[in-house]
C-alpha cells in the first residue's frame, strides 16, 4: 500500500469551492479505493491560490524531503497552486523527493497527453481567474471613484464608518501627528520609534512601530485629504512592490478626512527624497524566457540567463550558460545567444502550435478530454449516496431512542452532529450531480483560450514566457544544433513534437 498525504485548502472569497471538510471526506473515499494509507493531512483555511504564505502546504513541501510519503492527494489541480508556473516548481520539488501529486477528480497519468492537457487546463484555470480578478478590480475602481474603502486595514489614523468611508480615529491621529512632527524636524526613525513606543502608541496590527511601518505612514497621502486607490504597482511575479507607484492610480482631492497639513506633509517629502541613497543607474532587469526549459545537450545540467559587456564596444549581450560550466567549470559547452534561441521557439511554437489548423484540433481534443474528468464523478456519487443512507439510519436510531423517552444531553448533541453531516453530504450530491451534468469548460471557452496566443510574437515578455511554460517541455543545446521539445500535441499522443534546428555558429564561448 502506498504512503500518501493529503493537501485540501479553502478560500473563503470563493463559494463555489468544496469545503475543507468535503475535500478530505472525498479524498479519503478515494484513498480507500486506491489503496493509499493516508500518513498525515495538510490544510489551508480562507487562503488564497494567488498567494505562496500558506504554512502547512511550504510543510508539506517541507516533509517530502523525508521520504516518508511518495503521493499527494488533492481534491482538484487548482487546490494545488497558484499558477502553471508554481505549479511547476512545486511538483518539480515533489518529484526530485520521489513524491507525485494526484488529483482525484482529475485523473491524469504520466502520459505526454496527459502532461499537456494538465498544462493546458491549469494555463486555463489561471487564464479565468486573472479574468474574474479584472472584473472584481472594474468593482474596486468604481468604489475608489466614490472614496468608498475597498476593504483591508485602514491606515493608522483611520477607522471604517458605517458608510464604509475612512473616518478619524483621535488617539491614532496623535501618533500620526508625532511621526510627522518629529520627522520634519530632523529625528532619526530610530528617535521616532523610541517615543511611539515608550508612550505606549502601536501599529494598526497592535503592534509596536517598525521602520517599514514608519515609511508607509511618511508618504500615506490621505493623512492630506486625498483618498489613494491603487497606488502600489505589481512586479513581474504579481507581488505589489511598495517603492513604485502605479500609473493606474486613484487620487480623490477631498475624498477622507484630513489629519496633516498639506505644507507639513510637503516637509516630510522633501526629506525622505533627499534622504533617499542613490545608487548606481537602475540597471533593467532581463527577463529570460527559456528559464528552467532549457538544458546542456552534453551534461544534462539547466542552463541559465548570464549578460557580458564587449570590453571594446561597451555592448551588453545575453546568452544562456550551462551551468557546469559557470560554476565548477565541468563543461566546455558554449553559450547560445538569448535572442537568437528565444525567437526560434517562439518561431516554432506559431508554426506547430498557433497555426489555425492546429488550434482547431487542439480545441476538439481537450474539450473532449475535459470530459473524462467526470470519470470518477459517479464513483463519488455512489459514495455519498451510500454515506448518506448511513447516516439516514443512524438519525432514525437516535429519533427512536428520544421517542422512546430517553433523555440524555450527548444523544441531543449527536443528532445535531448528524444532521450537520446529512446537510454536507447533501450538498455533495448535488454538486456532484451538477458537475456530472455539465463541462467544465465550453468549447467556445477552450477555443478563446487558444486563439488568445495567435499573436504570440507581439505579446509582452511576461505573456511569451507564460506560453512558453504551458506548451514547451524542454529545449537542449548541443554544439551543433537545437532539439526542442513541444506539447504540441493534444493532437499525437504518443510522443512530443521534436523539432530539431542546426545551430548557428560563432557565438563566444561563455
Amino acid at each position: 500500500m502506498k504512503n500518501a498525504v493529503i493537501y485540501a485548502r479553502y478560500s473563503s472569497d470563493n463559494q463555489r469551492e468544496e469545503s475543507i471538510t468535503a475535500q478530505i471526506r472525498a479524498i479519503k473515499e478515494f484513498a480507500k479505493r486506491e489503496q493509499y494509507n493516508i500518513i498525515n493531512i495538510y490544510k489551508d483555511e480562507a487562503q488564497s491560490a494567488t498567494t505562496d504564505d500558506r504554512e502547512e502546504f511550504l510543510k508539506m513541501i517541507k516533509d517530502s524531503k523525508s521520504q516518508i510519503f511518495d503521493t499527494v492527494l488533492v481534491h482538484k489541480l487548482d487546490r494545488f497552486a497558484r499558477n502553471r508556473y508554481d505549479s511547476a516548481f512545486y511538483k518539480r520539488q515533489l518529484k526530485l523527493n520521489g513524491v507525485r501529486v494526484v488529483s482525484i477528480l482529475e485523473r491524469l497519468d504520466d502520459s505526454p497527453e496527459s502532461i499537456i492537457l494538465e498544462s493546458v487546463l491549469e494555463g486555463m484555470a489561471e487564464y479565468y481567474s486573472a479574468n474574474l480578478s479584472r472584473e472584481v478590480k472594474k468593482g474596486h475602481y468604481e468604489n475608489a471613484v466614490l472614496a468608498v474603502h475597498n476593504g483591508g486595514i485602514p491606515p493608522l489614523g483611520f477607522d471604517v464608518g458605517p458608510d464604509r468611508r475612512l473616518v478619524i480615529n483621535k488617539h491614532e491621529a496623535i501618533a500620526v501627528n508625532i511621526i510627522y512632527k518629529m520627522y520634519s524636524d530632523g529625528y532619526s526613525y530610530g528617535d521616532i520609534l523610541s517615543e511611539l513606543n515608550s508612550n505606549g502608541f502601536k501599529t494598526k496590527k497592535n503592534k509596536p512601530f517598525g521602520k517599514n511601518s514608519l515609511y508607509e505612514i511618511l508618504r500615506q497621502e490621505k493623512y492630506i485629504g486625498t483618498y489613494v486607490y491603487n497606488r502600489r504597482a505589481k512586479n513581474a511575479a504579481g507581488k505589489y512592490n511598495n517603492h513604485k507607484e502605479n500609473p493606474k492610480i486613484v487620487r480623490i482631492e477631498g475624498g477622507c478626512p484630513q489629519i496633516i497639513k498639506k505644507e507639513l506633509w510637503l516637509k516630510v517629502q522633501e526629506r525622505m527624497k533627499k534622504n533617499k541613497r542613490i545608487g548606481g543607474q537602475n540597471k533593467a532587469k532581463v527577463n529570460y524566457l527559456l528559464s528552467g526549459k532549457i538544458y546542456c545537450g552534453k551534461c544534462g545540467a539547466s542552463m541559465t540567463g548570464h549578460g557580458t559587456v564587449d570590453s571594446k564596444s561597451k555592448v551588453r549581450y545575453y546568452y544562456y550558460v550551462c551551468n557546469n560550466k559557470k560554476r565548477t567549470k565541468q563543461c566546455d559547452l558554449k553559450g547560445v545567444k538569448k535572442e537568437d534561441i528565444e525567437n526560434m521557439v517562439l518561431d516554432h511554437l506559431y508554426k506547430h502550435v498557433f497555426c489555425d489548423s492546429m488550434i482547431e484540433k487542439s480545441i476538439d481534443k481537450i474539450y473532449n478530454y475535459a470530459n473524462k474528468k467526470k470519470e470518477g464523478i459517479p464513483d463519488l456519487l455512489k459514495s455519498y449516496q451510500k454515506q448518506l443512507t448511513i447516516i439516514d439510519n443512524e438519525i432514525d436510531k437516535v429519533i427512536d431512542l428520544l421517542m422512546s423517552g430517553y433523555r440524555n444531553n450527548t444523544l441531543k448533541e449527536k443528532l445535531d452532529k448528524l444532521e450537520d453531516e446529512k446537510k454536507e453530504v447533501e450538498n455533495l450530491i448535488i454538486k456532484s450531480e451538477i458537475k456530472l451534468n455539465r463541462v467544465d469548460y465550453t468549447r467556445e471557452e477552450i477555443s478563446e483560450f487558444m486563439y488568445s496566443f495567435k499573436d504570440l510574437k507581439s505579446m509582452s515578455s511576461i505573456r511569451q514566457k507564460k506560453v512558453i511554460n504551458i506548451f514547451v517541455y524542454r529545449i537542449l543545446i548541443y554544439e551543433d544544433k537545437y532539439d526542442m521539445e513541444i506539447f504540441n500535441n493534444p493532437i499525437d499522443s504518443n510522443k512530443n513534437k521534436k523539432i530539431r534546428q542546426q545551430r548557428v555558429t560563432g557565438h563566444p564561448d561563455q
